[in-house]
């Protein structure tokens, strides 16, 4: 068995990490989880991803939000979506996303700190007018969204509740909290 590491960095920029992002909506719509195996991490199910970030890229963002076949949000194009609106944590179901390990790990923090969780469809209009947004995923880690569409979130940078959230996930990454010890793999 061998195992390569290397240093790998924030995906969407140490900056990002604390000031944000800038995320478009993309015209590109989220494969349908019916279509083709929507919910396999394989690289066929990327390309309407990769599309979508060069979308973003072209158009001097950092990210795409892809909306599903129903206009609601889906998630980013690695990244699975999180709002906060008046104290609550809310994620759209995987009906169209794939499912993360790291959109499952923010939950469990979020459920252990006491924060009340809502997983339902989301509209884009919505995130325009929530309090904080932010992506997770492997790469991405957890990365707030700092406007959408040229719109401010929030008050356009990281919120207090991405704060927490980022500051116990990275706890959970370096291995600083024993509770989740079960999300790591020592090698």
């Amino acid at each position: 068995t061998a195992v390569a590491a290397w240093e790998w960095g924030a995906y969407l920029g140490e900056e990002g990490l604390e000031k944000g992002i800038k995320v478009c909506t993309s015209s590109i719509t989220r494969n349908p989880n019916r279509s083709t195996f929507g919910k396999a991490k394989a690289a066929a199910n990327y390309l309407n991803s990769q599309m979508a970030k060069y979308e973003a890229i072209e158009n001097g963002f950092e990210e795409a939000l892809m909306l599903d076949e129903n206009g609601f949000a889906a998630e980013g194009t690695g990244e699975c979506l999180f709002i906060v609106r008046d104290g609550v944590l809310i994620s759209p179901p995987n009906d169209n996303s794939l499912e993360s390990i790291t959109q499952a790990t923010v939950l469990e923090l979020a459920k252990d700190a006491g924060i009340p969780i809502e997983r339902r469809n989301i509209t884009r209009d919505e995130i325009y007018i929530c309090d904080e947004a932010f992506f997770t995923g492997t790469a991405a880690e957890v990365t707030p969204i700092n406007s959408l569409d040229h719109r401010v979130v929030g008050n356009g940078e990281r919120g207090p509740m991405t704060e927490q959230l980022q500051s116990a996930y990275f706890d959970v990454v370096f291995g600083r909290n024993e509770k989740y010890k079960h999300y790591l793999t020592y090698i």
